[in-house]
């Protein structure tokens, strides 16, 4: 089952006097969390008055912080996003979801499941936990079909793998 709040990044510190956090980004690039109007602490929706990217994070002011005591309070505290709130590419989907799915070779043969996701300067890796453990590149030439709707993944493996 899918979770309706996924973990986007990691508040790492304020940001000046005003009440602003500096968020650590846990997305394909920071400008996604910059699209949402609200982001969830602990539970808890808090309203975002202004976020905008600075070098590798996020810059957000949240309604009702408006000191740097304030804002402390929430350092090192990760920030979810509703799924709802979230517009993805085409074709893109969340890492999340693909944890626990089902892996087949091409003759339909199980190879175990989605463990985990590295995430690499190149491409994804998908570690597979099975009878052995497999990673394979999250890319076109070994993944050959995710469907997420029905928790399958099918994939080429090459010797060695």
């Amino acid at each position: 089952m899918k979770k309706q709040f996924l973990e986007a990044g990691r508040i790492v510190n304020t940001h000046g006097i005003r009440g602003e956090v500096r968020i650590q980004p846990w997305a394909d690039s920071p400008e996604f969390l910059t699209a949402f109007k609200k982001l969830y602490i602990d539970g808890e929706a808090y309203k975002l008055a202004s976020c905008r990217v600075h070098k590798d994070c996020v810059i957000a002011k949240f309604d009702g912080l408006d000191d740097i005591n304030e804002a402390m309070r929430l350092k090192n505290k990760i920030v979810f996003i509703n799924r709802d709130d979230a517009r993805l590419p085409e074709g893109h989907h969340f890492i999340s979801d693909t944890y626990g799915i089902s892996v087949y070779d091409e003759s339909g043969s199980l190879l175990g499941t989605v463990r985990d996701v590295m995430t690499l300067p190149a491409n994804d890796v998908y570690v597979v936990s099975g009878e052995r453990e497999i990673l394979i590149p999250a890319v076109p030439e070994f993944v050959k079909e995710l469907d997420l709707e029905n928790e399958r993944m099918t994939v080429k493996l090459i010797e060695g793998m």
